[in-house]
Formats: structure tokens, C-alpha cells, sequence
């Protein structure tokens, strides 16, 4: 225990020493999961360790500390599992289709091996191989979508720096090609990577989501815009299953027994509940939109699942369900198969 506090206190440590704008008590507990009497106690710990720890807003609430430069920088050891942990996250970029963003982490490793000293490194080395091995991340088979490097880079400048920009953007269903400002607000990235933008178009203003495989060109507008401070990417990314953006629905899923231990490793969404059912089955309760995602996910549990809640979703499965079973019976057909026999959903629900 008390080289788990130690190993907590050098954590702040870094993380004062890594900040420009300093880190706040409120962080400190939150991840720590800590009191604010604990953290304070953290915190004058390490100013009488390192007495160049400095209050980084003077006269601003709440209270942010930093570490200026000192002989931290001299414990801050890199490990063979951070680097690992480095080079995975580029190898997963790579597989993703996010090239510049794999780049740039491969540089940041090589920069960082750079620090280490040569003795440490010929120890690192093999470790560093057989971990990579062993975390087995290949590029996935199969198309992948095509996004130039220089539009991403573009389009973090922007994000970045707040320009407006106009978009030259194919539109997936119809090919129709627009022209459409918006102000760039980041990524998400999935299946397919999107970029968030609001677009000022007067039939719109709103939050969208383009396909960056679909921008064909941007250009910088002159103009500059102001961050809304309420939005969050975080949030937005919530409000659905996936990446459709549509009116949230209360959802209620039912996992048979036999599927009940494997749907609780699930992450179906970050607001998710689980209710155990005294027949071992197991309900998941969450609110989103994107019911058309979700039924394209519920077909991979087979009948291991059913729809509780909400008849809309109901309707939307049973009509995929037949589109697939058509698909399947048609001799003519080369793709898709029958549908589950028993993704049926249940007969009664209401919607919140």
C-alpha cells in the first residue's frame, strides 16, 4: 500500500510537470478517485519534494499547479510497456486508415527511444519485440476506406486554429456534390472516420457529421469562429449508438442466460444499465439514437437477444429482418443470407 501511494504522489508529480496550464485539485480526485482532503495532502507532499511547484493562474479559482522545470524530469523513466503501449496505438492508426495520426505516434516513439540511455535500451529492446508480438495487431483484411493525409492535416490546422472552412462534399446516398461552411470541431472515428462540424448552411445550422472518405476538397475561409464552450464532443458522440445522430430512444435489451455472462463485457454505451433478471437473463437498459446501428449489431447475437423497449425498434428490426430474409430467399441473389429465426421482438414496450 504505501508503494501504491508513492507511485500515486509521483504520478501528480508528472502530470504538474507535463501541464502548461497546471492540474487542478478537482482533477487530482477525480483521477485518483480520491478525497479533496487527500489530494490536498498530495499536493503539499510534493511541494516540499519539489519546492519548484508553482500556482499556474495566481488570483484565478480553482487553482491550478505546475512544476517548472527540475530534477523530476531526471525520475520520469520510460518503460517498455509505455513504449508498447506507443507503438500499438500507431499500429491500430495504421490498421484504421488514420495514416498521419500513425505516423506522427511512430515519430513520437522513435524520439522517445532516442532518450534512453544505450545501456537501457539494448535491455529494452527484446522486451520491447516480444511485447509487440504478442499484443498480435495486424491490418485488418479486406477495403479499407482511402483518406488522403494532407486533408487530415488540413483539417486539424483548422480544428486547431477555429478557421471556417467550405467543403467540397459527395454525399453517400445520392453522389450529389455540395459546397457547405462549417466550422470543424474534430473526429470520431469508427467503422467509418467523420469529421464534426457545425455547419452554417441556412437550411442547417447545426451539428453534422461528414464522412472524411466523402470530403473531395476544403478551402480556408477567412473567417474565424468561437468554440461553443457547451458543446462536447464527448457528449455528442453519446447521443447515439454509433454515429447516426437522431432523436434519442429509452432502450431496453434482453440477453438470454446463456448470453447474459458475454453481453456484460459489453460496452453498448457509456450511460448503460445493467438489471440481472431472477431467470438469469439480463436486461440493458440505455438511451441513444441510431436504431438502424443497433439492429445491425443485434443481428450478430442471433435469438440470443430481444427487443424490450421501444416498439419503433421493434418495427425498424422486424423490417430488417425481413429485407435479409428476402435477400436469402432469392435464388438470383449472391450475397446475405436468411435472417435469425429469433431475433423477434417482444410483443409489449412503451417508450419513455
Amino acid at each position: 500500500m504505501r508503494y501504491e501511494k508513492l507511485e500515486a504522489l509521483l504520478r501528480v508529480a508528472l502530470d504538474m510537470r507535463a501541464s502548461a496550464e497546471g492540474i487542478s485539485l478537482e482533477e487530482i480526485q477525480r483521477s485518483y478517485g480520491i478525497s479533496r482532503r487527500t489530494a490536498e495532502r498530495m499536493r503539499d507532499a510534493i511541494e516540499r519534494v519539489f519546492p519548484q511547484m508553482e500556482q499556474a493562474n495566481p488570483g484565478e479559482v480553482p487553482k491550478r499547479w505546475r512544476i517548472r522545470s527540475g530534477p523530476i524530469a531526471n525520475l520520469a523513466g520510460i518503460s517498455t510497456e509505455e513504449l508498447a503501449a506507443l507503438s500499438t496505438a500507431a499500429h491500430i492508426a495504421k490498421r484504421d486508415s488514420i495514416a498521419d495520426l500513425s505516423a506522427r505516434l511512430e515519430t513520437l516513439a522513435a524520439k522517445l527511444k532516442s532518450l534512453i540511455r544505450p545501456e537501457s535500451a539494448r535491455r529494452i529492446g527484446p522486451d520491447l519485440e516480444a511485447l509487440m508480438e504478442a499484443e498480435g495487431i495486424a491490418l485488418r483484411p479486406g477495403p479499407r476506406l482511402a483518406i488522403s493525409n494532407a486533408l487530415l492535416e488540413d483539417l486539424r490546422h483548422t480544428i486547431l486554429a477555429c478557421k471556417k472552412i467550405r467543403l467540397h462534399y459527395r454525399a453517400r446516398g445520392t453522389g450529389k456534390l455540395s459546397h457547405q461552411l462549417v466550422c470543424p470541431y474534430g473526429f470520431l472515428y469508427g467503422n467509418r472516420h467523420y469529421l464534426v462540424a457545425y455547419s452554417l448552411e441556412d437550411t442547417v445550422n447545426d451539428y453534422r457529421l461528414f464522412s472524411l472518405a466523402n470530403i473531395e476538397k476544403l478551402e480556408v475561409h477567412q473567417g474565424s469562429f468561437r468554440r461553443r464552450k457547451d458543446f462536447s464532443l464527448q457528449g455528442f458522440a453519446e447521443r447515439s449508438f454509433g454515429v447516426f445522430q437522431e432523436d434519442p430512444l429509452d432502450v431496453v435489451w434482453r440477453f438470454t442466460p446463456q448470453a447474459a455472462p458475454d453481453a456484460r463485457q459489453y460496452l453498448f454505451h457509456p450511460a448503460q444499465a445493467f438489471e440481472d433478471q431472477p431467470d438469469g437473463s439480463l436486461l440493458v437498459r440505455f438511451r441513444a439514437g441510431g436504431a438502424l446501428e443497433m439492429c445491425w449489431h443485434l443481428f450478430t447475437w442471433g435469438d440470443q437477444v430481444r427487443v424490450v423497449e421501444p416498439t419503433q425498434l421493434r418495427a425498424l428490426l422486424q423490417e430488417q429482418i425481413r429485407k435479409v430474409d428476402k435477400v436469402g430467399r432469392d435464388p438470383g441473389s449472391k450475397r446475405g443470407a436468411a435472417a435469425p429465426k429469433s431475433i423477434t421482438p417482444q410483443s409489449s414496450g412503451k417508450i419513455r
